[in-house]
């Protein structure tokens, strides 16, 4: 991945703040992601293939590669924020590549603008069979960057 810009996170804990906000998603944790790495405008996530991720011709269903590419945008986004603020998504396209097919699925996301009060993320989700990765998703994803007490 390949950055056009200089980004600095505006929390100096924004490592233990990405990860536990990741922990407290119930539906993440329902489909069974796992946040693999963190850093500065980036997050990498995966995500062991079981029957219930699957759709009626075996493959992964949309929704779990479109999750994926979205929480993770999410997790590489927050890394930027400051302590006081929260990213939720505004706007999100994918593209489906190919069907997913494999034994995990892995996400990579980059954060491509960081602005003030929108930040743009890339994500790839690659789906890995007998030790070979094949990209299958591309997700453009916008985040607004809120607040922590909008509600």
């Amino acid at each position: 991945m390949r950055l056009e810009q200089k980004l600095k996170p505006r929390d100096p804990e924004f490592l233990n703040r990405v990860q536990e906000i990741f922990e407290r998603a119930p539906f993440i944790r329902e489909v069974g992601f796992k946040l693999e790495s963190i850093g500065i405008g980036q997050a990498v996530t995966s995500l062991k293939i079981e029957e219930k991720h699957m759709q009626q011709n075996n493959f992964v269903h949309a929704g779990v590669l479109s999750t994926m590419a979205d929480h993770t945008a999410g997790c590489a986004g927050g890394s930027l924020i400051a302590r006081n603020e929260v990213v939720l998504s505004v706007e999100y396209k994918i593209n489906l590549l190919r069907p997913a097919i494999g034994e995990s699925l892995r996400c990579e996301a980059q954060v491509l603008r960081n602005g003030k009060t929108l930040i743009i993320v890339d994500s790839f989700v690659y789906a890995t069979m007998k030790g070979r990765e094949k990209l299958t998703a591309r997700a453009t994803v916008t985040l607004a960057v809120v607040d922590s007490s909008y509600d």
